[in-house]
């Protein structure tokens, strides 16, 4: 049964789905009394344990539970992160998605692969005009991000100001000439915010973020000096970051190409809709490279984490069958690995230089910057809203943590920086605020096609299948005596090699079969019990033999006495 979250005595409520203690999944959401709005909808990466889990979405029970009371969706920009989740809260919700151009245009594309289609009602919000949705009045504003048409919102309620900052940085030199809304978020702070929900990424970095700009001058400085092919790996939705891979091979006589599903959908997304300029002159298909000398060349392409199936890592091994990396070839990882990804990512570096690339990546080249404000920024986004209440979002723990010692030297007290987790509700009357209660809340595995049907049960059998293997047992019983028929028969699989260890499968068939003879006789026949027997004799004595723990499988089959005696009787 579902905790409610509503309370007279704490009308304006506030909860995370997902973004909280965590890096991705971020979902929010604001309650006032019967009404109540979802910011964001995203999914996160699986962690290196999850095995054969593609992505983790948030728990929607609760939304699903109340969707009489969801007025709206808003998004606040096209990251994976925060729109990727959207899908599965549509197949179970129908509501409006509120969105900027490009953030609704990349999510349309999105549902499509899934057979869905956005609400009717559904709209693009234009940066600083108001919007009522329900007992809320709503101000989009514009912030710096690592992808266009990236917002915050303020929330007004009847008891108070919410704002979620959103994915910013305070970029005084934006690739798009487009600078965050400082008007707005200063207006917003003059009239008095109640609680800001503040992106806590980089908390724990001094200074300022780069200029996404200077990431620009880097890679053109590499393109300028390659004498042969460069390919530019970077993240799909990194718009501003095409566009000036696009502008640096312009100005140099390249042309570009695009590879990987995601890259080609984004760049046509953005270019369809206007968000990549002087992109028709110079885009062309992959096959028309192969007629042109490698100095007029330039692909951008998928893979900077590394991804097993991405296109890079898939160049890397020589296993992609439309583009061979030769000597010569300049590969530039515009991207930073993801914690958990390192590997991964330098994995597909050691290939590289195998194959005879030259790979520009890391800090010191200059060829990233994060689109996350340092402590700088975040220190003036508290002084440009100057919030009753500060909820840290969008971080670790640690994260989180930094980010309330931000605030404290700031001057909120300690008391008002309120540090929870996913599922807790947050409860304000307009003065005061605290965690009052909590809902359902945690992960939800996607794997293929199931969602949720991958639990902690099959993540624990897929890690001891991925370290010791598996050994079946196979054997044949006469039906209610249980006496062996046939077998039993040993199969092993990422256990042991079965013809490099006759001796040892020699002993393992020899107790299975006495384990079955134990409990062989006449009357009834506990099946379960047969098992567990066999189960029970094979994993003391394979630890001692072996020191590892292979998933045991007995399979008993029941033989039928008439199947036997003419079994019997034909041979």
């Amino acid at each position: 049964m579902l905790i409610a979250a509503r309370s007279r005595k704490w009308p304006l409520r506030i909860i995370a789905l997902g973004g909280m203690n965590e890096i991705g999944k971020n979902c929010y959401v604001i309650e006032y009394e019967d009404d109540m709005l979802v910011v964001d909808a995203g999914l996160a990466f699986p962690e290196e344990e999850m095995l054969g889990v593609d992505v983790v979405i948030p728990d929607f029970t609760y939304l699903k539970e109340n969707r009489h009371r969801l007025r709206a969706v808003l998004l606040t920009h096209g990251h994976e992160d925060h729109v990727g989740g959207l899908p599965y809260l549509l197949r179970e919700v129908q509501v409006p998605v509120y969105a900027t151009g490009l953030t609704l245009g990349l999510v349309r594309h999105k549902l499509k692969e899934y057979g869905l289609e956005l609400h009717p009602d559904s709209r693009v919000i234009d940066p600083g005009r108001w919007l009522e949705i329900g007992r809320f009045r709503v101000l989009p504003y514009l912030v710096t991000h690592s992808i266009p048409d990236s917002v915050g919102f303020g929330v007004e309620t009847p008891v108070g100001t919410v704002v979620y900052t959103g994915d910013y940085k305070f970029d005084q030199t934006p690739v798009d000439g487009r600078p965050a809304d400082y008007a707005a978020l200063a207006e917003l702070g003059r009239r008095g915010v109640l609680v800001m929900l503040g992106d806590s990424t980089n908390a724990d970095r001094p200074g300022v973020t780069p200029s996404e700009r200077s990431v620009g001058a880097a890679i053109a400085e590499v393109i300028a000096r390659a004498s042969g092919r460069v390919l530019v790996a970077t993240f799909a939705s990194n718009v501003h970051r095409i566009q000036q891979v696009i502008d640096a091979s312009a100005r140099y006589g390249r042309k570009v190409a695009v590879l990987g599903r995601s890259m080609e959908q984004t760049v046509q997304v953005a270019a369809d809709l206007g968000y990549l300029r002087g992109a028709g002159g110079v885009l062309v298909r992959l096959e028309h490279m192969r007629d042109m000398p490698p100095e007029r060349c330039t692909i951008l392409t998928t893979g900077s984490q590394g991804e097993p199936l991405s296109a890079l890592t898939r160049m890397s091994t020589g296993d992609h069958r439309r583009f061979q990396i030769e000597p010569g070839d300049t590969v530039v990882i515009a991207a930073t690995p993801i914690p958990g990804n390192e590997k991964l990512v330098y994995r597909t570096i050691n290939n590289l230089f195998r194959l005879g690339a030259q790979v520009v990546y890391g800090r010191e080249a200059g060829v990233h910057a994060s689109g996350h404000g340092s402590q700088e920024e975040l220190k003036l986004m508290l002084n440009l809203l100057k919030p009753r209440f500060l909820v840290p979002v969008h971080g670790e723990y640690r994260h989180m943590i930094l980010h309330r010692r931000l605030a404290v030297e700031m001057g909120i007290p300690e008391e008002r920086v309120l540090i929870g987790g996913n599922g807790d509700v947050f409860g304000f009357d307009g003065e005061r605020g605290e965690i009052i209660s909590g809902v359902p809340s945690g992960t939800v595995l996607v794997d293929g096609l199931g969602v949720g049907d991958v639990g902690q049960v099959v993540l624990r059998d897929r890690q001891q299948l991925a370290q010791d293997g598996i050994l079946i047992a196979v054997v044949g019983v006469r039906a209610g005596t249980a006496e062996i028929v046939s077998g039993p028969e040993i199969i092993s699989r990422g256990f042991v090699y079965m013809r490099e260890a006759e001796d040892l499968i020699e002993e393992v068939r020899r107790r299975a079969a006495d384990a079955v003879a134990s409990r062989a006789g006449e009357g009834d026949v506990n099946w379960t019990e047969l098992k567990s027997a066999i189960r029970d004799a094979l994993a003391g004595f394979l630890y001692e033999k072996t020191h590892r723990r292979p998933m045991i499988v007995p399979v008993v089959l029941e033989v039928e006495q008439p199947a036997v005696a003419a079994a019997e009787r034909d041979g």
